[in-house]
């Protein structure tokens, strides 16, 4: 009983640790994660706020070949800390038992996690930390009707430079431009303008051409402290939720989707239109270019006197 009692106000780690269900799983862990919010059943709670301090940890299925240090491989942090924004920001709720509950669903909602300790706390409403804690798995979801939960998923501006708008004494003040827009913005480059090497073969020119796309990233990237150059779906997502402007390298992500693009880097016009569609783009604007022959998403076009470059 002694261990049975001081294990009920352990870490969820510890909690995980000793329930583990047969079978090996790994698991990641948010400690002491603090957010100021309004929440609460009592008039007193209303129209201030205060805080809450967020424990979680998610068992996922241990990967079973090499991760070979690949952040899209694996389930990101961020995961877990959006789930948290997304659900406080959905609705003002009343209780912690409600809030765990639905940052618990949206978690399990991710293709690699098992299972989900969630431990919510008031630190605010006395002497001590007030608060629930939750255990759920994927087959718990099979048992009950999941709840709507609000799309946070950014719908980014695809901007392609040309190098013309990458060398244009204008360009940082354009960036202010695209700075201040509401959605985010990642920015697509073509090739530069001197010839690079030919390989006469074609996968291998794939590849060569691909890095000279990122090396034209780089361009872009060191006229603007702004501007930075992101390779992986991972980082696109954490600096589309957190204001950045990205620049797209885009080895990884065509060399690694499922459904990849029919055009080469040698059309980089036409695998911007493709980076678009894949990534969910509310419209893609080609300053200083023709249009792609097609594009899943608008396109926008304006020369560089339009643009104010």
């Amino acid at each position: 009983m002694p261990h049975e009692i001081r294990l009920a106000f352990e870490h969820p780690s510890a909690r995980a640790d000793a329930t583990a269900p047969d079978g090996p799983l790994d698991r990641i862990s948010l400690r002491d994660h603090i957010v100021e919010v309004e929440i609460g059943a009592f008039q007193a709670e209303r129209g201030t706020t205060q805080r809450i301090c967020f424990n979680v940890v998610v068992e996922v299925r241990p990967l079973t070949d090499a991760i070979d240090d690949d952040v899209d491989r694996i389930l990101s942090y961020d995961r877990v800390t959006e789930a948290i924004a997304a659900e406080l920001a959905a609705e003002r709720l009343n209780l912690l038992e409600t809030l765990a509950e639905r940052i618990a669903e949206r978690i399990l909602l991710e293709p690699q996690a098992m299972r989900t300790f969630i431990r919510i706390e008031k630190l605010d409403r006395g002497p001590g930390a007030l608060g629930v804690e939750i255990v759920r798995s994927v087959d718990d979801l099979k048992t009950k009707p999941v709840s709507p939960h609000a799309d946070i998923t950014p719908h980014p501006h695809i901007v392609y430079l040309t190098n013309a708008a990458i060398r244009s004494p204008n360009l940082n003040r354009w960036l202010d431009q695209l700075e201040a827009r509401a959605e985010p913005v990642i920015l697509c480059v073509g090739l530069p303008d001197v010839e690079g090497p030919k390989t006469g073969h074609r996968m291998t020119q794939r590849r060569v051409d691909l890095l000279a796309l990122e090396q034209n990233a780089w361009v872009l990237a060191g006229r603007d402290d702004r501007c930075v150059v992101v390779e992986t779906r991972t980082e696109l997502d954490w600096s589309m939720k957190n204001g950045q402007i990205s620049v797209w390298a885009p080895s990884k992500i065509v060399l690694d989707a499922v459904d990849g693009p029919t055009v080469g880097p040698d059309d980089p016009v036409a695998l911007a239109a493709w980076f678009a569609g894949h990534i969910e783009a509310s419209d893609l604007l080609l300053i200083g270019e023709a249009p792609p022959k097609a594009s899943p998403v608008p396109v926008l076009i304006q020369d560089i006197a339009q643009s104010g470059l």
